[in-house]
């Protein structure tokens, strides 16, 4: 096995949402995939006919899309694979490795109450029954036949070596009633076909480990590595809920975190590299070994990701920054116009540093999007003073004078202007902040005149004084 070319796989279920459990699970595989230079695969695991809808899948692709693991191969559909899956059950009965099963629902129903009263599981009578003995129109299931005695251990990379004794492993179905394949038999068969060597899952699959090596092993198999990932749980050390937040990969995307930002924060639930908290994705790559991942549950701490997604906002490209606060501004019906990209564009440069997420950056963001005149709330009506309104007018004159539009040239011209007033900033700059932000969230005084415009600033202060006047 080891001679083998790793292959790792993520196989979610189209029945709802990706849960950012199975967002890092994804990472992880994708990881030791480019970690050992294997491959990384996607099987859809599609079976529940009824909720696996066209839409659930799509998500997933999705979620997949946006975090940027993108797999080595199409994607794999499980429920075209029925027959493969029936064919696997065929040859275990033909090896003598499962055996059909007769029992009616009562009787099933009766043997259930003597295991539970005896402290056994499940055996059906018909485990030792000869062929001759089988009545081919009573509809029957297929069951594994799994050995009574000794133990069946897992050589887990994360949890390490678990042992599960026999005794206490029933006899599976492996073919429902009406001939369907059941969860455990299609992924064996999944992973074996599409040369899974290494399965990284859940720790809530640890028992189908067990369950899924004697199958393996029935069909004379090579049995892959496994390892299964702890839980994610809340800030308060409780299984992820709605109560925490965001659970869902469109969710985080939805709040205005970066893939990256996830893509680093993710990584960091379960593993790490020393004391490193930011690293990119070729670090990571470089760094990754599944055996390095520990095995108690992680936390997740909206602080350190916040932390994250704006160190990423501050590396990213102002022109993917301005698109996607564009599409957060769109998304919330504010009226574009031409020309606000431009200005967007301008603007985030100045105010970025500040943001956590990208819905925060696009509130930042407001005040240069608005259309004149403003609208002035009534503490920043209160601020224009006779007083004040006539050293804003000197101020306008000054910066109407003003050769240079850029963030270093107003910053001297503003302090130049407070020192030969005799005052301080504070006596004028708190209105000259709303008379260009109309009282939304501005940067510093010559961060929101470059962001405004030279035009545009000096008519909204125009405005503001004629209003006050």
């Amino acid at each position: 096995m080891s001679d083998r070319p790793v292959v790792t796989r993520i196989a979610p279920s189209p029945t709802g949402m990706m849960h950012i459990g199975t967002a890092r699970t994804a990472l992880f595989n994708w990881l030791y995939a480019r970690h050992t230079g294997g491959k990384f695969l996607l099987r859809i695991e599609d079976t529940d006919r009824e909720r696996s809808t066209a839409e659930a899948v799509q998500v997933i692709f999705d979620g997949m899309a946006w975090l940027g693991l993108d797999a080595d191969a199409e994607p794999v559909f499980q429920a075209q694979r029925a027959d493969r899956h029936v064919a696997a059950a065929q040859a275990m009965l033909e090896r003598g490795a499962a055996y059909r099963d007769y029992m009616t629902p009562d009787e099933l129903a009766h043997e259930r109450e003597l295991a539970r009263a005896e402290g056994r599981v499940i055996r059906s009578p018909w485990r030792d029954r000869g062929p001759g003995n089988y009545d081919e129109t009573q509809p029957y299931v297929v069951r594994l036949k799994s050995p009574l005695e000794g133990v069946t251990v897992i050589d887990d990379q994360v949890k390490g070596e678990v042992t599960f004794h026999n005794k206490d492993l029933d006899d599976l179905i492996l073919l429902r009633s009406d001939g369907t394949p059941t969860y455990n038999l299609a992924v064996v068969v999944d992973d074996h076909e599409m040369g899974v060597t290494h399965v990284i899952r859940g720790d809530d699959h640890l028992a189908n480990a067990a369950r899924q090596t004697l199958i393996y092993q029935a069909l004379g198999w090579d049995v892959p590595v496994w390892a299964h990932l702890p839980l994610i749980y809340g800030p308060d050390g409780t299984k992820l809920s709605k109560r925490h937040g965001a659970q869902a990969v469109s969710e985080f995307d939805d709040m205005g975190y970066l893939p990256e930002a996830m893509r680093n924060y993710l990584a960091k639930l379960g593993w790490g590299h020393g004391d490193d908290e930011i690293f990119g994705d070729a670090q990571a790559i470089d760094w990754f070994d599944i055996r390095d991942v520990v095995a108690a549950p992680s936390r997740l701490d909206w602080d350190k990701l916040n932390h994250l997604n704006n160190h990423y906002i501050r590396q990213a490209d102002p022109e993917r920054l301005t698109d996607l606060v564009m599409k957060v501004h769109a998304s919330r019906d504010w009226p574009l116009h031409d020309g606000d990209r431009a200005r967007l564009a301008r603007t985030i440069p100045l105010v970025r540093d500040g943001a956590k997420t990208t819905l925060e950056l696009a509130d930042m963001t407001v005040f240069v999007l608005k259309r004149r005149p403003l609208a002035l709330p009534d503490k920043a009506k209160g601020l224009l003073t006779d007083e004040t309104r006539a050293r804003l007018s000197r101020l306008r004159d000054q910066l109407t004078a003003s050769a240079n539009w850029d963030v270093t040239s107003l910053e001297a011209l503003i302090r130049g202007f407070a020192e030969a007033e005799g005052v301080g900033i504070g006596k004028f700059g708190p209105a000259l902040r709303a008379c260009l932000s109309g009282g939304s969230p501005a940067p510093d005084l010559a961060s929101a005149l470059v962001a405004t415009g030279r035009d545009e600033s000096l008519g909204r202060i125009d405005d503001a004084l004629s209003h006050a006047a």
